[in-house]
This record gives structure tokens, C-alpha cells and sequence, in this order.
């Protein structure tokens, strides 16, 4: 069972990191969370996944008598689902704004669609430049 987990985080890693590499922002949102995902089986591997019953004590014992799950582990992946979910509505929202503000979602035209001017500043014809001759 771990060696199968393992190629499944294995997978789910490289495919999120391949898609990650991807001009398309929708794209990078797909493999950010198949990465979150391979992180949640990452911690479940480091559980020691058993599939053993839960960790119920049965009527007139103090303790458990037979192996069940570690609690922990699930603990953590339900709150790192959460928190994955939370990210992933805030990546969709915030794709959602770039493409109706600039009209596309690759991040190579983005840049094209900027209509800020980064050109440097012109100098004064005395050679200092043009913010040191606004601030005399």
C-alpha cells in the first residue's frame, strides 16, 4: 500500500509541477492543486495508513483494545483541505478578475496588455534627471 501511495504522490507531483510550468493561468490553479493534493497524501503516507477501524472504546473498557487509525494525520489533510479550498476559490476569483480586466489568461500577454509605461525617465539636458530637476 505505501509503494502505491507513493507513486501516486509521485504522479501527482510531477503533474501538478508540469502543469504548474504552463503559460495558462488556469493551468498553474489545475496543478497547485493536484500539488495540494500530493501534500495531503504525503501526510496520510506518513501516518502509517492502515485502514484500521476508528478509534471508538467499546462500552465498559478505558481503552482501546484492538489497532485503529491515528486520528492526527486525518486531522491535518481535513484542515489542509480546507485550507487548499480556500486558495483555490481565491485563485479562481482572481483569474476570473485578470481575464475580465486584460481579455486573456496566458501570462505571457500580459504583459502586452499592460498599458503602464516602464520606460526610464528622461534626463534634463544638463545631464541630471528629470525627478532631481522636479524636486529644485
Amino acid at each position: 500500500m505505501e509503494t502505491l501511495l507513493a507513486l501516486l504522490v509521485g504522479f501527482l507531483t510531477a503533474a501538478g509541477i508540469y502543469m504548474m510550468l504552463n503559460l495558462n493561468l488556469v493551468r498553474f490553479m489545475f496543478g497547485l492543486v493536484l500539488i495540494s493534493n500530493a501534500a495531503n497524501f504525503t501526510i496520510l503516507a506518513a501516518g502509517r495508513y492502515e485502514g484500521a477501524v476508528p478509534a471508538l472504546v467499546p462500552e465498559g473498557l478505558k481503552t482501546v483494545t484492538t489497532s485503529v487509525a491515528n486520528g492526527l494525520p486525518q486531522a491535518l489533510i481535513l484542515t489542509a483541505i480546507v485550507i487548499s479550498f480556500g486558495i483555490l476559490a481565491f485563485s479562481v476569483v482572481l483569474i476570473l478578475r485578470t481575464y475580465q480586466e486584460l481579455g486573456t489568461v496566458r501570462s505571457d500577454r500580459m504583459r502586452i496588455a499592460d498599458t503602464t509605461d516602464y520606460a526610464p525617465k528622461a534626463t534634463a539636458p544638463d545631464g541630471q534627471g528629470a525627478s532631481e530637476v522636479a524636486g529644485s
